[in-house]
């Protein structure tokens, strides 16, 4: 069977130049079939307060009205996707760039207004797994855009931890797939002010525990939501860590 590696990156991972670049090259090291899926959060912010509009954030997750979905659009599906393209291509990596709506890559459906109206918000539907797979078969390496489509013509800004997380759950079956989520600490941390204090593994009942302590909040709670969710589908792991352990082993295992 044939081994997929889908590697997320995202927080000040995607802002700094020099810390992206070297994320790049340790995933351009890899070999075979690669996928990578990008965030941005950070620089949808600062653009959002230059234009004006007023960023919310509620469990790790951005409200989206409309104003902010021509933001995140922008800083998503332009500036940073085409960025680390580019990056790629340098580095001898086909890479294509890609939101939901291309190929009718990602199917999403409005998020239902709960507790929270998260406004342009999609959740992942269907995953267009053929069309990928034409693309790796072909030599393309996909880089995928936190935006998705409902079919109807409206774009949909969806959280990028559960976008590789859905990607990597379509080809479970038919690929060993490898997921790994890549930011700026080492892992999942016991004390968030404390590199050192990286939990080596994880499993749901303790991650359970953790958050209701608070010991484990904000973003990390989707991305851990997704890894459990991505687990369950049947991949070969997750592992959460920095960009300079993608390839050692080094980080939190979830299982």
């Amino acid at each position: 069977m044939n081994v997929l590696t889908i590697v997320k990156v995202g927080g000040q991972i995607v802002e700094e130049p020099e810390a992206l670049g070297g994320l790049l090259k340790q995933f351009a090291l890899i070999a075979g079939n690669k996928i990578l899926v990008h965030g941005g959060g950070r620089s949808a912010t600062e653009m959002a307060e230059k234009l004006g509009v007023v960023s919310e954030i509620v469990d790790g997750r951005r409200v989206t009205d409309a104003e902010m979905l021509k933001i995140v659009t922008m800083v998503y599906a332009g500036l940073v996707n085409k960025n680390i393209v580019a990056s790629l291509q340098s580095m001898g990596v086909d890479a294509i760039g890609l939101t939901g709506a291309d190929m009718n890559m990602m199917l999403s459906v409005r998020r239902p207004v709960g507790n929270v109206d998260y406004g342009f918000v999609g959740d992942v539907r269907t995953v267009n797994a053929q069309a990928l797979i034409e693309l790796l078969r072909s030599g393309y390496t996909p880089v995928l855009a936190p935006i998705s489509h409902d079919g109807q013509g409206q774009l949909l800004n969806t959280n990028a931890d559960t976008i590789a997380a859905s990607v990597a759950r379509v080809f479970a079956f038919d690929y060993r797939v490898r997921l790994v989520y890549c930011f700026e600490k080492s892992g999942v941390l016991l004390d968030e002010n404390d590199d050192n204090s990286v939990i080596s593994e994880l499993n749901k009942e303790t991650y359970l525990n953790y958050r209701e302590e608070g010991i484990i909040k904000g973003g990390m709670v989707p991305k851990l939501d997704n890894a459990f969710l991505a687990l369950s589908a049947g991949l070969e792991e997750v592992l959460i860590t920095s960009a300079s352990n993608m390839t050692n082993g080094r980080g939190t295992h979830i299982r």
